[in-house]
């Protein structure tokens, strides 16, 4: 299955060759589960249905769509909707899942230059974002359920990481946050500096940038794709909030200011492109969560073949948004895909969006 070396049982990702790559590396696939979960999307399913279909119809001209189904009837009514040009490049695997957020318990994908076996990935832990839905650790199994389909070296970490709190240039880099990495809900276990060991061993990286907290609302413990992402090895776009009385203000500023002052693996400055944020998404009237505010970022979008795709919440910033994207990916054309319905479920496109990169 594997041409890793024999003798690398005990070695890391990074010592045998391999690394994250930039989510625009060019990708094989890009990995979803169809959503279905009411106390997830309460009263919205239906809509996050037709949401991911949106995307499905965007990504498969250019890619294949690997979509993982409970059953064969699911399967069914699926197929039966994509009716959109390229939905032949849409595959089905009969996998059971409970939730759709593949960004952060599904296969965290590594490239080599130097192995014949040129992609493996990471098998994190996923505990749920720190223990608050139990039923949801289940899906810590899917990596190793998926194993045998991607026929691929598995790598095992041994500690708690999620898809989105990471976030890497594919050039040294990883950019992560304090608020989740360094919360005693993850790895109680391990310093900062132990947990920057894992990130070099695991992704191939060589520096670790800091921010500080995620934004209000975000249940992850600030999950770094709601705040930052690299659109290039030397430039980094962030979101930031223009009214200074929202909460989110003052940390936005904060992580605005640190990534100022940062540099990459080579000593040199970043560009900093800003983002603006959609407002206060959200309400409590027709939750039983009783959620004032939800985790709305146009930061979460998703970079695929010759496409972005990037959420909207019907705010008047969203053209903005949208012409900031465009400017920095002048080679895809950016998608705007309304995620209101979705980000109830505490996330929107890059949680639900897990990249494969070709070999």
């Amino acid at each position: 299955m594997t041409d890793v070396p024999p003798d690398s049982a005990n070695k890391t990702p990074a010592a045998l060759g391999f690394h994250m790559p930039a989510e625009w590396r060019a990708h094989a696939s890009t990995w979803l589960s169809w959503p279905k979960d009411p106390e997830t999307w309460p009263g919205r399913v239906p809509q996050v249905e037709n949401i991911f279909l949106q995307m499905m119809a965007a990504l498969a001209p250019n890619e294949t769509v690997n979509l993982l189904v409970d059953d064969g009837e699911t399967e069914q009514l699926v197929r039966a909707r994509c009716s959109f040009t390229g939905a032949e490049n849409v595959c089905f695997h009969r996998i059971v899942t409970v939730d759709s957020w593949i960004r952060d318990y599904g296969p965290n994908f590594l490239v080599s230059d130097k192995l014949s076996d040129k992609v493996a990935f990471n098998d994190w832990i996923f505990n749920a974002w720190g223990n608050k839905y139990e039923e949801l650790k289940r899906d810590d199994s899917i990596p190793r359920r998926l194993e045998n389909l991607l026929r691929a070296p598995r790598f095992q970490p041994g500690i708690v990481m999620e898809g989105g709190s990471i976030e890497v240039n594919g050039a040294g880099c990883v950019l992560t946050t304090e608020q989740c990495l360094l919360n005693p809900n993850r790895n109680p276990h391990l310093n900062k500096s132990e947990i920057e060991r894992y990130l070099k061993d695991y992704l191939g990286v060589t520096k670790v940038l800091w921010l500080g907290e995620g934004i209000v609302g975000d249940d992850t413990d600030g999950h770094i794709d709601d705040i930052a992402r690299f659109v290039a090895e030397d430039v980094i776009v962030c979101v930031v909030e223009e009214d200074t009385q929202d909460a989110n203000y003052e940390l936005l500023q904060d992580n605005l200011r640190r990534l100022q002052k940062m540099t990459d693996a080579r000593g040199q400055a970043f560009e900093i492109v800003t983002l603006p944020m959609p407002g206060v998404v959200g309400g409590a009237s027709t939750d039983k969560r009783n959620l004032d505010r939800l985790p709305a970022s146009y930061a979460n979008f998703y970079v695929a073949n010759n496409v972005v795709l990037a959420p909207v919440f019907g705010h008047a910033n969203d053209a903005r948004a949208l012409e900031t994207l465009r400017r920095v990916f002048p080679d895809r054309s950016v998608v705007g895909i309304n995620c209101e319905p979705l980000v109830w479920g505490m996330g929107t496109i890059h949680c639900v969006t897990q990249q494969q990169p070709k070999a």
